[in-house]
């Protein structure tokens, strides 16, 4: 670790600026959180880079902990990198020396530092809370699994819901039940814009700026490749381009390896696994009865953001039923819906999603007005009901 009078420097620069931070827009996750404020259980929370983690904790200090009784610190800061798990009980000596004995942790991104679990489950046992942070779902969850399992709460932010997007942009929510026509106008003109641009709340605050294309290659540079060693990266860019530019759309990981020169299922198979990750997209699987026919059945994919994919991706219209699509799927993960499946019926007529804890089918469609549109996907819903 730096020396001790440069982590003190870090320390209260970083505490400053926490406490200075603008607490944006409310998140619908503070209210979950607020459930577990006075549990033992760390709170975990994991979601896509830039999508609000950082101003969730400042919210989570703001809401729970107003005479400020809690440690932040962030370990993205390029002055941790020296730092290992031995130089924990140093930072909390040093921590007590500035700003006094708390018993409240907010920890940023702390997957950069190996180990960290190992301190985490010891403070625990002491009776210290922690709020945690990181944007590798899939490190987070493996290491916790280790030394702390079945003691943390796992909370999953994703970008604005539309609910969030409206209060961003200070539209008032009306009651749905009894729109005027001006309300329904005015969301209709919102989300219509929502589907566009998504909802990253530092790409909707600075449009004029390349976010999404910066996050995109901080993902693919930072959390994929340096993470897992891939050192040429032009086939991870390919499939990564060609997967974001068929969101919405059913994929075959061995068209996939032969279109791309992949060389195997597998190398398709990892990559996607670590896109899915670092949460920059999702695959589904079909349903089916067996494990091994869901698993060798063609894959769904879907993006954290279709602002994102609007950046990043080819198209050539604008696809508003796919990405109608892609923002559904959000909506239902944004549930806990963890278990979603897309379907075919014995006719090999697809639904767009299962959810078969809840017995429900899903269909999207941007617009019903055309009759055998609305015929079409009414069909397809009563045959799997019948099945």
């Amino acid at each position: 670790m730096k020396s001790f009078e440069d982590i003190r420097t870090l320390l209260l620069e970083q505490q400053k600026e926490f406490l200075q931070k603008d607490l944006g827009t409310q998140r619908q996750r503070l209210a979950e959180i607020a459930m577990y404020k006075d549990t033992p259980f760390p709170v975990v929370i994991s979601g896509l880079r830039r999508a609000g983690k950082s101003t969730l904790l400042a919210q989570i200090a703001h809401t729970f902990y107003p005479n400020k009784e809690y440690f932040f610190v962030n370990f993205e800061d390029e002055r941790f990198l020296s730092f290992t798990v031995s130089d924990f009980a140093k930072l909390h000596e040093l921590l007590i020396e500035l700003f006094g004995n708390k018993k409240i942790f907010l920890l940023d991104e702390i997957q950069n530092i190996e180990g960290w679990e190992r301190f985490v489950s010891r403070m625990i046992t002491s009776g210290y809370k922690f709020y945690i942070t990181g944007s590798n779902a899939s490190l987070l969850s493996k290491e916790l699994g280790t030394k702390l399992t079945g003691r943390y709460i796992p909370v999953d932010l994703f970008p604005f819901s539309f609910e969030e997007y409206l209060r961003y942009k200070n539209i008032p929510i009306p009651n749905i039940t009894r729109l005027t026509t001006n309300e329904r106008g005015k969301l209709r003109n919102a989300f219509s814009k929502y589907l566009k641009n998504g909802g990253i709340p530092q790409a909707l605050q600075y449009p004029e700026l390349p976010i999404h294309k910066t996050m995109y290659d901080d993902i693919l540079n930072r959390d994929v490749a340096a993470r897992y060693k891939i050192t040429d990266t032009k086939p991870l860019r390919e499939l990564t381009f060609f997967l974001l530019s068929n969101i919405s759309s059913l994929i075959s990981y061995n068209k996939l390896k032969e279109l791309l020169q992949l060389g195997s299922v597998n190398t398709v198979s990892s990559y996607i696994g670590y896109l899915e990750t670092s949460w920059l997209l999702f695959a589904i699987n079909r349903y089916a009865f067996s494990v091994k026919k869901q698993q060798i059945a063609n894959k769904k994919i879907y993006c954290i953001d279709t602002g994102l994919t609007k950046s990043v991706a080819f198209s050539f219209s604008e696809n508003k039923g796919k990405f109608l699509e892609n923002i559904i799927f959000l909506h239902l993960r944004r549930l806990h819906a963890d278990a979603i499946y897309y379907y075919k019926t014995t006719k090999d007529t697809e639904i767009d999603f299962y959810l078969p804890e809840k017995k429900m089918f899903i269909q999207a469609s941007h617009s019903m007005t055309n009759q055998s549109t609305r015929q079409r996907e009414t069909q397809a819903l009563v045959e799997a009901m019948g099945e």
